[in-house]
């Protein structure tokens, strides 16, 4: 790891009761990405021999999402004698914010983790060990919870995303992960053998689209269904929240960028009349959909994280996915996605569909930015300060492209 990527921990302690205890001398982190949290909690445990529960970012030396000096948050265990440990007073406020999440308040955790074992009787599974904490951020609470002969997944999303575990069970049967338990923003999910998929081959790639346009075929003509547990429509209000996005960004943005999108909003309407017209219609999105979201053990893929999922068109998916795809293997995966298409909805023209999507896909991906910005506390947001402006950045790359190719 190079310096510039190495992370240190400042944990400001608190009582599980919320009571401020003071603040722990930084300790070096072996990975530097800020949600990445278990190696936190063992560098916690190892320097001080504590087993502690991170609750929330709370400063950050520097913008971005990895590297520098983290000061988190931290539920000490209610035996912990201050005393015994090099405690310093620590002077920063923790006042109470209204979109700070219940997995990023004292007792918190505990909670999710109570709820999760009551399920796991309830199912006749028994924990084999401790609970062992993951990841922590304002996109998602992740928790190991070892059982005799694998591990069950315990995951709590924001308000946002709670529709996942709605829509993994209505997925039974499918090739995603195996839902044990849901309630509201919390689901309990089984182990999906194998391992993320972030680097594959180009046949792996093409399985890939095979399993996405699988489960897209199959919700074609029940999106009804989709939104009834939550999921948005990814175009049906793109116009309107593009129009104030730019607004909101407008000192972000390049002049020249500017007049590109508001041609680009210009001729929006007519665009997705057209996608219309090429098909192949309304279905299920992923809204995430790369190799690191599918996990394999080289007989099976399974299709994993569904939070960002939503409703539209299923071409909205693929420029996402091409981004991580080897440049020379691009132009096969492309046409083997428009073949399975072509396949599975006669008459339509994925090829184009493709084309015309690309700008919107990168639209939309801004506007997501923007409202997770606008739902998660002030001291979280830094993991995507500058995400929306990037993103209307790409959105006229991607127009100005096409009306230049």
């Amino acid at each position: 790891m190079t310096a510039a990527l190495s992370r240190t921990a400042r944990l400001v302690l608190v009582t599980p009761e919320g009571s401020l205890i003071g603040c722990l001398p930084p300790i070096p982190v072996r990975t530097p990405y800020w949600q990445d949290i278990s190696p936190v909690v063992e560098a916690a445990r190892a320097h001080f021999g504590i087993d502690l529960i991170v609750l929330r970012l709370l400063e950050t030396e520097i913008l971005g999402s990895s590297g520098g000096e983290v000061t988190y948050l931290a539920e000490a265990p209610a035996s912990f004698d201050s005393s015994a440990h090099p405690v310093a007073p620590w002077h920063g406020v923790l006042a109470d914010h209204s979109l700070r999440l219940p997995y990023a308040k004292p007792g918190g955790p505990t909670a999710d983790l109570q709820w999760a074992e009551a399920i796991l009787q309830r199912h006749g599974f028994a924990r084999a060990g401790e609970p062992m904490q993951i990841r922590t951020w304002n996109l998602s609470s992740i928790w190991r919870i070892p059982l005799a002969s694998r591990n069950a997944w315990l995951k709590v999303v924001p308000p946002f995303f709670a529709h996942e575990g709605a829509l993994l069970e209505r997925l039974c049967g499918q090739r995603v992960p195996r839902l044990i338990g849901h309630d509201g923003c919390r689901s309990l999910l089984d182990e999906v053998p194998g391992e993320d998929l972030y680097v594959a081959d180009l046949t792996t790639h093409l399985a890939m689209v095979d399993l996405l346009v699988e489960i897209q075929a199959a919700w074609m003509n029940r999106t009804e269904e989709l939104s009834a547990i939550g999921l948005r429509d990814y175009t049906g209000n793109l116009q309107s929240e593009l129009e104030l996005l730019l607004e909101l960004r407008a000192d972000e943005l390049l002049p020249a960028d500017k007049a590109v999108l508001e041609n680009f909003l210009g001729q929006l309407p007519a665009r997705l009349r057209k996608i219309e017209e090429c098909g192949p219609g309304s279905t299920l999105v992923h809204g995430d959909f790369h190799p690191g979201n599918l996990r394999g053990d080289g007989t099976r893929l399974t299709l994993i994280d569904w939070g960002d999922s939503g409703i539209g068109n299923p071409l909205l998916d693929q420029s996402a996915f091409l981004e991580r795809v080897r440049e020379r293997d691009i132009p096969e995966v492309r046409q083997h996605w428009a073949n399975r298409w072509r396949q599975t909805i006669a008459g339509c023209d994925p090829e184009r569909a493709a084309e015309l999507i690309r700008p919107i896909a990168s639209a939309h991906r801004a506007v997501q930015y923007q409202m997770f910005l606008d739902n998660i506390e002030p001291s979280e947001r830094v993991y995507h300060h500058s995400d929306p402006a990037d993103w209307l950045h790409q959105t006229a790359l991607d127009f100005e492209a096409e009306r230049s190719s």
